[in-house]
């Protein structure tokens, strides 16, 4: 590994540290559909990123944009997550993000899907009498 920066870092392990995808191979996956985006372009999960890049994640209806500060050594918990990472995301986006998810909850019919947190404590207290 002579001549390695170690400041360096694959795009899809870099997503799976700072936490923003469960486990490595979300992430990988997401990269290989064009979900992620570094610096504007589209990139294969080889590609290798460094501080001060940009990444760009799918998340329907918006792209949501990070700064890069620093680079993990490993996964870090999420309270060392802030210090990687800087939203870039324009307000006017996450508004519009908070929108939609309201919108799809509230569009729910009851009984359909997984139980709400009321839904089971309802059913729960049902089972109990």
């Amino acid at each position: 590994m002579a001549g390695r920066s170690f400041s360096l870092m694959r795009i899809d392990k870099f997503l799976w540290c700072v936490r923003l995808f469960k486990t490595r191979s979300l992430a990988t996956e997401a990269v290989r559909r064009e979900q992620v985006h570094l610096n504007g372009r589209v990139v294969k999960a080889s590609a290798e990123l460094k501080p001060g890049d940009l990444i760009a994640l799918r998340e329907p209806p918006i792209w949501r944009s990070w700064e890069i500060l620093s680079i993990p050594a490993s996964r870090v918990g999420a309270k060392l997550v802030p210090g990687l990472l800087a939203e870039r995301t324009s307000f006017e986006d996450l508004e519009r993000a908070e929108i939609a998810r309201m919108a799809k909850a509230h569009d729910r019919s009851p009984g359909e899907g997984r139980p709400t947190k009321r839904d089971r404590r309802a059913m729960d207290r049902f089972r109990e009498e």
